[in-house]
């Protein structure tokens, strides 16, 4: 049995009639196409998705460049942009810039795109008339909410709340922020301990002149290579790259080496244990001899702008414990991981923890930005956690939106067979192209592997810009793919075709 439609040789019912040499010569297009099946809601969101890469300018082009000129005597950093984008022209996986040019996104707004662009979904929602009072004014939600505020938060970021964590806070929208009061919500919660009760006058006193004991010589645990945001008090933590934090007065903060793991991990079993136990040890060792006394410790499942980094699930499960034992405050940063992209909600949900992480912060994917937490951090007086918005009315409901898509569309399945297929052919590549691409890894469709030296990196990134894929990097020479929960085998094939043919250039 065969159909054929549009000139698609792969809309064919019965493999069986396809010949051995059609086979042969297409058999990621065919795995794609059989993953394809499996994933026939997120095909139908995505009609009117143009079919491919269509190049009309290089990248920045002159109507990009036109708009840069004009930024630049602006404050804000024009310096950092790739390319101006035609929002209104782009569809699902592809970001349409100023010039016209259609580019597959694997970037995904720095890992915040949950749904790509103008998904069917969130245009319908933005014509209810529930977004229309908060399009006119946006309410202080720590004295003011709206009636349906308790409701939204239940129907949305209540029921993705990792288990034990019963705690919710909003931010003001970036990860920095959920950090940065994660990181006091854990000095509140630290110092109440200690004291057996409520501040003492000496504290309020003490406090006013940034001295000690309302002032505490406390600290918050970090990595090496980690990324918590720019933010002050964030980035004491932050260790990935200097120009972050140059010139910036900081915290005598302490920092442990994360584990370096070697790839693939199967060869490398036994000395990526002993690197992972070599963590732990320097993780206790600076927790015991702190002079400043550690009250939390923060980790990212990956680090997500460090270069892609992890670790098994035994060594963040000896950490959690570790954490438990010493009375140090576990965060989990999922500013990048949380949302699906993982191939699970929450990445660390794969480490099947016993005892739940005292905080998960979010951000990027949920449109919101905030913290979980068990229901001893919070604080014991009012105000103390607290900004003008506590959050954002408008984001909540996208996000509701967005959850009910993930979930009817089955999208982190998706996302599963998706990051599957992407890892086996990116192997499949490092294997043609070692001087290339080497330590592919990574959980669902975030994944990294690493080039020889950044400026080969780099300049990859630039030609695959050119040729219409919007790619990142991240750390010194990895490159790092941040794709829409709605990216398929079919823009995996276009990805994956795409960099071969400039890797053959270098």
């Amino acid at each position: 049995q065969r159909r054929v439609h549009g000139g698609d040789p792969w809309s064919i019912v019965n493999i069986t009639m396809l010949s051995r040499s059609t086979l042969l010569r297409h058999p990621r297009q065919l795995f794609a196409r059989c993953f394809a099946s499996k994933t026939a809601p997120v095909n139908d969101a995505l009609s009117g998705e143009p079919s491919g890469p269509a190049m009309k300018t290089p990248v920045p082009g002159p109507k990009s460049k036109e708009l840069l000129k004009r930024m630049e005597s602006y404050n804000q950093d024009y310096r950092t942009i790739y390319f101006f984008l035609d929002l209104e022209r782009s569809k699902g996986n592809y970001a349409v810039d100023a010039d016209g040019n259609s580019l597959l996104d694997v970037y995904g707004q720095i890992a915040s795109l949950p749904l790509g662009y103008n998904h069917p979904a969130l245009l319908e929602a933005a014509k209810n008339n529930k977004f229309l009072p908060l399009l006119a004014q946006r309410p202080a939600l720590g004295i003011m909410p709206p009636t349906d505020w308790p409701m939204n938060l239940e129907k949305s970021l209540n029921s993705i709340a990792p288990k034990g964590l019963t705690e919710t806070f909003m931010a003001c929208g970036c990860g920095s922020s959920a950090n940065e009061n994660a990181y006091k919500a854990v000095f509140m919660w630290y110092r109440q301990r200690e004291r057996g009760g409520n501040p003492t006058q000496e504290d309020m006193e003490s406090c006013m002149l940034n001295s000690s004991p309302g002032s505490p010589d406390l600290s918050i645990l970090s990595f090496d290579k980690a990324f918590h945001g720019r933010l002050f008090g964030c980035l004491s933590t932050t260790r990935s790259k200097p120009i972050h934090k140059v010139d910036i007065p900081a915290f005598d903060w302490p920092m442990a080496p994360f584990p370096k793991l070697k790839y693939p991990l199967a060869e490398h079993a036994q000395e990526n244990r002993a690197e992972e136990q070599r963590s732990l040890a320097a993780v206790e060792e600076i927790i015991d001899s702190a002079t400043k006394k550690v009250a939390g410790l923060i980790v990212e499942p990956i680090q997500a702008e460090g270069g892609d980094n992890s670790a098994s699930a035994w060594y963040f499960n000896e950490l959690r414990n570790l954490c438990a034992r010493k009375n140090v405050a576990f965060i989990v940063d999922e500013v990048q991981t949380g949302g699906g992209a993982s191939g699970t909600f929450w990445a660390h949900e794969q480490w099947n923890l016993t005892n739940p992480p005292d905080f998960v912060t979010f951000a990027k994917k949920l449109q919101v930005a905030g913290y979980f937490a068990k229901p001893e951090f919070r604080p014991a007086h009012s105000y103390r956690i607290f900004n003008t918005w506590m959050g954002d009315p408008l984001r909540l409901l996208q996000f509701e939106v967005i959850l009910d898509t993930i979930r009817k569309d089955n999208l982190i399945e998706n996302t599963k067979r998706t990051g599957q297929y992407l890892t086996e052919n990116l192997n499949s590549l490092a294997q043609r192209y070692p001087q290339h691409i080497k330590n592919v890894r990574g959980p669902g469709t975030f994944l990294g592997f690493d080039a020889p030296d950044t400026a080969t990196r780099d300049k990859v990134i630039a030609q695959l810009r050119n040729k219409g894929i919007n790619a990142g990097g991240c750390g010194e020479v990895t490159y790092r793919l941040r794709p829409a929960l709605i990216f398929t085998p079919k823009h995996a094939d276009i990805y994956l075709n795409v960099l071969e043919d400039v890797l053959k250039q270098n």
